[in-house]
């Protein structure tokens, strides 16, 4: 059943940043305990131990025909008459061709040889004086190795840097070899003694340890064990984490790869890769495959019509349908993997068989949360006056990696003022940057605006103040935080523990808290702003699912006129309206009527207690930050009569 979680304050920004390879592990055999030595890729290609010597002769040979003069080929007719016009300065005769140079040295002209009319060429270059000579043989090893030292030189070369890249073959040859991070045996660094909180996802993925263990002791009875456990739960609560603790704990190899991974540009690559992991593991078992992100490639085949039936994602699903349908349990390989998007998946992965196993990872409870934080505090030098209880009570509906944002969030603080130690101050003005975001100072508003902001808060104080059961307020500040919250009002629980279920008129005093800032606004200025935009959507959602969803309406009776969220986790999908227009108009009418009622609701409340909601602001508009003790103190200072006698 759908819960609400605490309510905090509808100008706040809810922004909770996420914040982690390893080499290849040796080869592990069922049975052996010994850790063998690590595969290599075989020796490499041997190199000439008088290397430089061949590089320095390799351009001695290269350098002179790649950077010499070039030569100009021409007909012995036209060498004949060029040495006739004295353009030729020396010429020498080679066994195959005739070299003439040129009046520079960078001009070269060749003939080929022509014995029969050679002499009276000679006897004209005696004539004009021109010097000549002859070359009548050239060594068969100096051609030989000007062309083949060259080309052994880079073939070895080549060779030596495509081995330290692994594989002869090169980039291409790697598209289909899976990307998987391989973890050796207690290499993954992770137990479940690092793992705070989630003991009922602990026990259930203890009895994965105990099969890669003891697999005996489920077969000897006949049992068998699950192919494949698929975790389930919010971004950040730590469903890799216990992946690797199970691996951890179990001390096996360990293969982590995210389903993104899988797909490439290329068709058939993520088959390949999918066929390449399972191939690896299996020669590696008792070992776990993690695949993070399964929706990645798990999304319902067929969604998108017939024209993408045939996509890459597609093909690389049905070839991890096949090979988890291909091995035996007995194997010791277990596949797990993570989500937080469920209901897209495709139902034969779900199936018994394949992912038959659903592991819930929610997020952490009251006590969750103070072991996390226990947790991420152990190497932190906290203050005597932190009290982590408090700030677990202060930070419901928060996940793992949120409090671990939070403990270095207070950190950071603590270190730019040079403290000793992380205080208690630090770890509250950390949960103001989580819930409400970053305070900008460099943003100035003007009187006018600072006036209304300022109304606008204490409204929404004084209402969650006087109305019963409402959590008590904390802080109220007009300082502007994150990119539209131009302030805020805490509370804090005033329940030990985290709540999770709601009455009518706990869920009637939320709207109406929710709708105080703009009566303060109208009551008090006349006059109203764009500031309640958030707490009118808000106000608006609660209210139609008070009618539509949990029967809370008289008119409507005890109906469920939508067909819930359409979506694992409160993640909004597609929602089937399955009632007559008639019906959806009497929703309208009701969901106003609620909303009136409530905001004339708030409006008596503020008329009533006026004059000490104007000395709280007098006061806000020159501290700018209120504790909610203070606030309290100031509203009710006077006599003022209580919200039953106000109604």
């Amino acid at each position: 059943m759908a819960t609400d979680g605490p309510w905090r304050h509808p100008d706040s920004l809810l922004e909770y940043p996420t914040t982690m390879q390893s080499p290849t592990k040796p080869r592990l055999q069922p049975g052996n305990s010994k850790r063998p030595t690590p595969p290599t890729h075989g020796p490499e290609p041997p190199m000439p131990r008088l290397w430089p010597a061949l590089i320095l002769v390799t351009i001695l040979l290269v350098l002179p025909r790649l950077f010499g003069p070039a030569e100009n080929r021409v007909t012995f007719d036209k060498f004949i008459e060029l040495a006739e016009q004295g353009k030729v300065r020396k010429v020498v005769f080679q066994p195959d061709k005739i070299l003439g140079e040129g009046p520079t040295p960078k001009e070269i002209y060749v003939t080929g040889r022509l014995e029969s009319v050679e002499k009276e060429f000679v006897a004209r270059l005696e004539q004009r004086k021109i010097p000549y000579d002859a070359i009548t043989t050239q060594s068969w090893l100096v051609t030989a190795l000007s062309w083949l030292l060259p080309m052994l030189v880079f073939y070895f070369f080549f060779a030596w840097l495509l081995r330290r890249a692994g594989s002869f073959a090169g980039p291409l040859a790697s598209f289909g070899k899976n990307k998987a991070q391989v973890y050796a045996e207690r290499r993954t660094g992770v137990t479940f003694a690092d793992v705070a909180g989630q003991q009922e996802a602990k026990a259930e993925l203890r009895e994965i340890i105990d099969f890669l263990q003891a697999p005996e002791r489920y077969t000897r009875l006949g049992g068998r064990i699950p192919k494949g456990v698929l975790l389930v739960g919010p971004p950040g609560t730590g469903k890799t984490l216990l992946a690797r603790a199970v691996a951890g704990e179990a001390s096996v190899p360990f293969f982590s790869i995210s389903g993104s991974e899988f797909v490439e540009m290329f068709v058939g690559v993520g088959a390949a890769r999918v066929r390449d992991l399972f191939s690896q593991a299996k020669e590696k078992a008792p070992c776990i495959i993690f695949i993070d992100e399964l929706d990645a490639i798990g999304r319902a085949r067929g969604v998108a019509g017939p024209v993408a039936a045939h996509e890459e994602r597609e093909q690389t699903l049905n070839q991890l349908l096949t090979e988890m349908d291909g091995f035996d349990t007995s194997t010791g390989v277990i596949i797990m993997a993570a989500t937080n998007r469920p209901e897209i998946l495709d139902p034969a992965l779900l199936r018994a068989g394949r992912f038959d196993r659903r592991v819930v990872v929610d997020r952490p409870t009251l006590e969750d949360r103070l072991e996390i934080l226990q947790v991420h505090t152990r190497k932190v030098v906290l203050s005597k006056d932190v009290d982590l209880q408090a700030v677990a009570a202060l930070t419901a509906g928060l996940v793992g990696a949120d409090l671990a944002n939070l403990v270095n969030e207070a950190a950071l603080l603590a270190a730019r003022r040079n403290a000793a130690a992380v205080e208690a101050s630090d770890f509250q003005e950390a949960i103001e940057r989580v819930v409400a975001g970053l305070e900008r100072k460099s943003r100035r508003l003007s009187p006018k605006e600072k006036n209304q902001v300022a109304h606008h808060e204490c409204g929404h104080a004084l209402v969650a103040t006087m109305l019963p059961g409402c959590d008590p307020v904390k802080k109220i500040s007009i300082v502007p935080r994150g990119i539209g919250a131009l302030g805020y009002t805490m509370q804090q629980p005033a329940e030990e523990g985290d709540r999770y279920l709601l009455t009518r008129s706990e869920l009637l005093n939320r709207i109406t808290v929710l709708l105080g800032g703009r009566a303060a606004e109208e009551e008090l200025l006349n006059d109203i702003s764009t500031g309640a935009q958030d707490d009118l959507r808000r106000a608006t959602e609660m209210a139609r699912r008070m009618v539509t969803e949990l029967g809370m309406s008289k008119s409507l009776g005890l109906q469920a006129f939508d067909g819930g969220r359409g979506a694992f986790l409160d993640v909004p999908g597609f929602k089937s309206r399955e009632f007559s227009e008639r019906t959806a108009q009497m929703v309208d009418e009701e969901v106003q009527t609620l909303l009136d009622e409530l905001y004339d609701r708030a409006l008596r409340l503020v008329r009533t207690h006026r004059q000490g909601l104007l000395r709280a602001v007098a006061e806000l508009l020159q501290s700018e930050v209120m504790e909610g003790a203070r606030f309290r103190a100031l509203v009710l200072g006077a006599d003022q009569p209580s919200e039953s006698t106000a109604s």
